[in-house]
């Protein structure tokens, strides 16, 4: 009975992982193309002096968003990681894949950081981020495709 209990423990735990991992990366994505598409555009309307204070704001809010949802990507990555590594085995395709997305997503984890950091050596990627932003939502756009292909490929 206690085996039957642990793998119905484990398996509602794979499933919120699951919902978290893909619910996080929605959000984060998805605020990532609102930015890109309609909210930098939109800031040409705005006097120097009103952007700078609406840029700040919206960096400020969404500077939580980013931070949480980097923690939430790693725990339920990881988590995920271990808990499919037994089932491919000797599978190199896999694991070069994994590790690809792996590597990409530490990469947006970066950028998006500082996006919404202080450091003074990357303001002129804030000042401007329309390129980092479409770097980001390419590489995501690059780990949906290697995730979705893992996940059908059994």
């Amino acid at each position: 009975m206690s085996g039957f209990y642990i793998a119905m423990n484990l398996f509602g735990l794979d499933v919120l992982s699951r919902i978290v991992h893909v619910g996080t990366a929605i959000t984060l994505v998805g605020g990532s193309l609102f930015m890109a598409i309609a909210l930098v555009p939109s800031l040409e309307v705005l006097q120097s002096e009103q952007r700078s204070a609406f840029v700040t704001s919206v960096r400020n809010l969404w500077k939580r968003y980013v931070h949480a949802g980097i923690a939430l990507f790693l725990l339920s990555g990881f988590y995920n990681y271990f808990r499919a590594i037994p089932k491919h085995e000797g599978d190199g395709l896999y694991h070069a894949l994994l590790g690809t997305k792996m590597l990409l997503a530490f990469v947006i984890f970066f950028l998006a950081s500082v996006m919404v950091g202080r450091s003074a050596r990357f303001e002129a990627w804030r000042q401007d981020p329309s390129k980092v932003l479409r770097v980001m939502i390419i590489l995501a756009a690059l780990i949906v495709a290697v995730s979705g292909f893992l996940k059908i490929r059994g």
